[in-house]
């Protein structure tokens, strides 16, 4: 029996209730899922990769399905052959997504066409939270409790307390 493993990649800075809703679901789409943290060079991440990896294992732990969380810094493609993944998980929140997203899956059928990537919708109430939005939040004062888990959010508040982030 062959398993179907799927890999979901991103930076998760930090992880989010939308990241969440997507990896449950697609848990439920592959037999083994693999979330994969990278870092993107063009984001200035909040929290270290050994931080995010934490962060990530804790939320999914109470989730059902196999999950892996591992870190990685190569081309997506690579990782995903590593893995033996035979599909790529990807999130949607809206249009502008979805045009960058679709542009990146061309590209990664080219580099390999025998992975599969696949979209998903985040549910409607969690389509607007984005991490980098959560962190702007949490510096001006807000309260960021509607988009992450209540530990994420102690995190996020005690980083952005611990530089000395917070607005005027």
């Amino acid at each position: 029996m062959t398993v179907r493993t799927g890999v979901y990649p991103g930076t998760f800075d930090p992880i989010t209730l939308g990241h969440m809703d997507i990896i449950g679901r697609a848990a439920k789409l592959v037999d083994r899922l693999v979330i994969g943290v990278t870092t993107n060079p063009s984001k200035n991440p909040m929290f270290s990769v050994e931080e995010r990896m934490t962060m990530v294992k804790r939320e999914v732990e109470k989730l059902e399905g196999e999950i892996h969380v591992v870190s990685f810094n190569a081309l997506l493609m690579d990782f995903a052959e590593r893995e033996g993944a035979s599909m790529i998980v990807r999130g949607l929140r809206a249009v502008a997504d979805f045009e960058y997203e679709y542009q990146m899956a061309g590209m990664n059928q080219q580099l390999n066409d025998k992975i599969e990537t696949v979209f998903l919708m985040a549910d409607v109430s969690l389509q607007p939270i984005a991490s980098r939005l959560v962190k702007e939040i949490a510096m001006f004062g807000g309260d960021i409790g509607k988009f992450v888990t209540p530990a994420v959010g102690d995190e996020v508040v005690a980083r952005v307390a611990e530089i000395g982030l917070k607005g005027d």
